[in-house]
């Protein structure tokens, strides 16, 4: 015996190579199989055997008689079942496969068999005895279909039957009746009838064929090759290609199935694209070249996370190695095309991917997959060296990082390639890199022209205030140095992100040393460099934040002509020696409205938003009509910078609706799109109003910020947008940050007042009054410091707490105009369901008419509240 290593096992193996009496009941634990010599036996006797060869066997096996893949050595078998057939001998087994993805499974000792065969390793037979007796069943020879009596042959313990004279077969051959390709001896899954004798081919066993007939991966059935000549069905692809043998309308071009599936490519140095299927969950991806989707196959780098079609990787792979005669079976096209007139016309505004140049006048590449390239653009050099990066040469690549170019200092689209140095992370723009920059440009917004300065220092631009290299332009006379792109900047534009114009100032003067932050990105802005500024309101904005999205605002081409007024809803009365509206008249409300000394306490709420009343307020002596004065002084039509939509949003009351921002329900003041009638509550247009935010529970003020992923500090849930404190690490929702500071509920006779933090210790408190679960003390509650009464926020508010209480609703097929109420101690039975009405329902204001219904039995689906402001 001779110690070995343990091959998986957890004993060590010992090698026997003389036969054992033991070995007449043991079996392999890989094939499952009688265990003869040579073999490991476990040296501590658990009962563990492994024959010599199965113990050996690759872990992957490129077996000749299937070239396509390689077999796969597992453990298990991948099916629900546990269970296979070895697609050669026919024979089940429940452990060790060799598997490929083709659906073929085979048994250890069959795959290994048929593989020594394969490569002539006849010697490796020579533990299977020649048999030459006659066999009383019918077993035939696996190669020539003959009865094994009177020949001898093969036939080993997996039942694998083969004549001696077989194991000579040629690999290849030729046939008359398939002249177009040799015959290769291989597996065969599916039972296709033999093209001579008609008969269908047996599952086990293997067969000539003809190796362009293959089985593809990702298609159920076998496809051949064809090359264009007469089809009886119509091609969905262009030849050559593989169709599939059944008919089904599957197709695949020759290029795809040749295409390897591992790709260094000269444009990604750094990893392989290897090809794969899609590893998302939709089973869909993005081409990071052309931008269009793909699905089933991709080249892929998941270390950089590139998606590619296949087409796509080829034909730049093809560009890069200068293989033109490649792209051959891509026509070429020309951009202009006769019109009916007889005049010429460009077919689209689409531009090179090369040099990022219209196609006019231009004949150019134009695949499938919508990747344009000038004819000329595959003579661009693959390397290149840059006056504006002396340290290393320039190579083409794909941009994965979306890195700026460093010459016009725009972000680079991710499709398309450019040229770079990965170590410096340093990037131009074909076009850039290829062109010679204008000495001199004249700008429409600026009275002097700019000069080109090419210089090795980085500088900061006074046009947006952000950083370039290289290359700048300068105004002598102002002593202004800008990015190129920077001098057509628009003097003077209108945002969604404020009621204003603005302007755009080179340096702006600040008297009083203020710090002035943007009000989009609430970081600092330095004012000795650009920006765009209202002079109204002192709002001031960093140019690349107001200019992010093209269509948050418009540029004004005349100067001179008079912004349009915001109109008020309000028209003052009575003012006082400050020149603050003492009297007005809101244009949603029948009586004039007097500015408050504060009266009442938090007992009423404000009309407009629903919060709890506070000062400065307007209220009406003759009903009870109460508007915090910033509600009252919004105007009737606004702009949001949230909103997509171009039309303005219209201020509108009494009328319920589900707000997009916070999906409240509410029927107090709220603004409509005069396009798209989407609904915004008043709560939400005054805390998205940029600028800073002041909490009741927290020191410091708070900004809104569009992306932040964090913890709310009063839900205690993630956030993908909040408030968010720059002093300290205060987050809030936008739900959370409207919540009223004091509410009303049944189970107090004392108003409860919302509080961010339990300072009881003890864990019994720790109870919400209302549900009688546990809350935790770290979340925010309403409190009644006087009875000590607690409660979740949820218990106190339900899911309709901006509902204005005892006014009518419309929309209702009652009679009789009914009005919103909430039972607290009374609850009749729900005219609709027969529940009682315990929340919000809808009560008839007729006194002798008794009709109550729930609110949700009978409003449309997208007035109801599934979930509330919390859950």
């Amino acid at each position: 015996m001779v110690g070995s290593n343990n091959y998986g096992h957890q004993h060590p193996l010992l090698l026997i190579l003389n036969e054992d009496q033991q070995l007449n009941v043991a079996k392999c634990s890989r094939c499952r199989e009688k265990v003869s010599t040579p073999c490991f036996s476990c040296a501590q006797d658990c009962g563990f055997y492994l024959h010599k060869v199965c113990a050996e066997a690759p872990l992957e096996l490129n077996h000749p008689f299937h070239p396509d893949h390689p077999l796969l050595l597992m453990q298990n078998p991948p099916y629900p079942s546990g269970g296979y057939y070895c697609n050669f001998c026919g024979k089940g087994r429940t452990e060790f496969i060799y598997h490929c993805s083709c659906k073929l499974d085979f048994h250890i000792k069959c795959a290994l068999f048929t593989f020594n065969i394969a490569e002539n390793n006849l010697k490796e037979l020579d533990h299977v005895a020649l048999q030459d007796e006659e066999l009383k069943d019918d077993s035939k020879c696996f190669g020539c279909w003959e009865p094994l009596a009177k020949y001898t042959h093969f036939s080993p313990d997996c039942g694998f039957n083969l004549h001696d004279k077989c194991t000579e077969l040629p690999f290849k051959l030729n046939l008359e009746c398939h002249r177009e390709h040799l015959l290769v001896l291989q597996f065969y899954s599916e039972q296709l009838s033999c093209k001579i004798c008609c008969q269908e081919t047996r599952r086990i066993g293997f067969v000539y064929g003809c190796s362009p007939f293959i089985k593809s991966t990702n298609h159920e059935h076998p496809f051949t090759l064809f090359n264009g000549h007469q089809h009886p069905l119509f091609l969905k692809a262009s030849a050559p290609c593989f169709c599939c043998a059944e008919h089904c309308g599957f197709y695949l071009h020759k290029v795809c199935a040749e295409a390897p599936l591992e790709l260094n490519h000269p444009f990604h140095l750094n990893h392989r694209l290897l090809m794969q299927n899609a590893p998302y969950s939709s089973g869909m991806y993005i081409c990071n070249f052309c931008n269009k989707s793909g699905h089933k196959s991709v080249y892929r780098c998941s270390s950089c996370e590139l998606d590619f079609h296949i087409k796509c990787a080829l034909f730049t792979f093809n560009i890069a190695e200068n293989n033109l005669k490649e792209l051959e079976h891509v026509a070429l096209q020309h951009s202009l095309i006769p019109t009916e007139n007889g005049d010429e016309k460009l077919k689209d505004v689409s531009k090179c991917f090369g040099c990022r140049e219209p196609f006019a006048n231009c004949t150019h590449f134009y695949p499938c997959r919508g990747f344009n390239l000038h004819e000329k653009g595959t003579e661009i050099p693959f390397k290149l060296n840059h006056l504006c990066h002396r340290k290393h040469p320039l190579v083409l690549q794909f941009n994965i990082e979306r890195l700026s170019c460093k010459i016009c200092c725009q972000v680079t689209m991710r499709r398309g390639f450019v040229y770079g140095c990965s170590p410096c992370k340093f990037v131009v723009h074909i076009e850039c890199a290829s062109q010679s920059p204008l000495q001199v440009i004249k700008s429409t917004n600026h009275e002097h022209p700019f000069t080109l300065l090419v210089s090795q220092v980085p500088f900061t631009c006074d046009g947006c205030g952000t950083g370039g290299n290289h290359v700048a332009y300068r105004c002598g006379t102002c002593n202004i140095i800008i990015h190129k792109n920077c001098i057509s900047l628009p003097r003077i534009i209108k945002s969604k992100w404020h009621d204003h114009r603005l302007l755009h100032t080179y340096f702006h003067y600040i008297e009083d040393f203020r710090v002035l932050n943007c009000l989009i990105c609430h970081d600092e802005v330095n004012t000795e460099h650009g920006s765009y500024y209202c002079s109204k309101c002192n709002g001031i904005f960093h140019v690349k934040c107001v200019m992010k999205d093209k269509d948050s605002y418009e540029i004004v081409e005349n100067e001179d002509e008079i912004e349009m007024p915001i109109e008020s809803s309000i028209i003052v009365i009575e003012s006082n020696d400050a020149g603050e509206a003492t009297k007005i008249n809101h244009f949603k409300h029948m009586h004039n409205l007097m500015l408050g000394p504060f009266v009442g306490g938090y007992e009423n709420s404000c009309d407009g938003c629903m919060l709890p009343i506070s000062d400065p307020f307007y209220y009406c002596s003759e009903c009870a009509f109460f508007l915090h004065k910033a509600c009252a002084e919004l105007p009737k039509m606004k702009n949001v910078w949230y909103h997509d939509c171009k039309e303005p949003l219209a201020l509108i009351s009494d009328k319920a609706f589900e707000c997009r921002r916070c999906w409240g329900i509410s029927n107090a003041f709220g603004y409509e799109c005069c396009g798209c009638e989407e609904k915004i509550c008043l709560r939400c247009v005054i805390a998205l109003t940029p600028g800073a935010r002041t909490c009741l529970k927290h020191e410091h003020p708070i900004f809104y910020y569009t992306k932040h992923n964090g913890k709310c500090n009063a839900c205690g849930r993630t956030t993908q947008s909040a408030f968010c404190c720059k002093d300290c690490n205060f987050v809030l929702h936008l739900r959370c940050f409207s919540l009223p500071i004091i509410a009303r509920h049944k189970c107090d006779e004392h108003l409860l007042s919302l509080t961010d933090h339990d300072d009881n210790c003890y864990s019994e408190n720790h109870y919400c009054d209302i549900c009688e679960e546990s809350r935790d003390p770290n979340h925010w509650f309403y409190n009644c410091s006087t009875c000590d009464t607690s409660a979740h926020v949820y218990c106190v508010l339900r899911e309709y707490p901006f509902l204005k209480l005892r006014s009518l609703y419309e929309g209702n097929d009652h009679p009789h105009p009914p009005t919103i109420v909430k039972k607290k101690y009374y609850y009749p039975d729900c005219d609709k369901c027969g529940r009682a009405c315990v929340d919000v329902a809808l009560e008839c204001s007729k006194l002798e008419c008794k009709y109550i219904v729930h609110w949700d039995c009978v409003v449309p689906y997208n007035l109801q509240s599934f979930w509330g402001l919390y859950e």
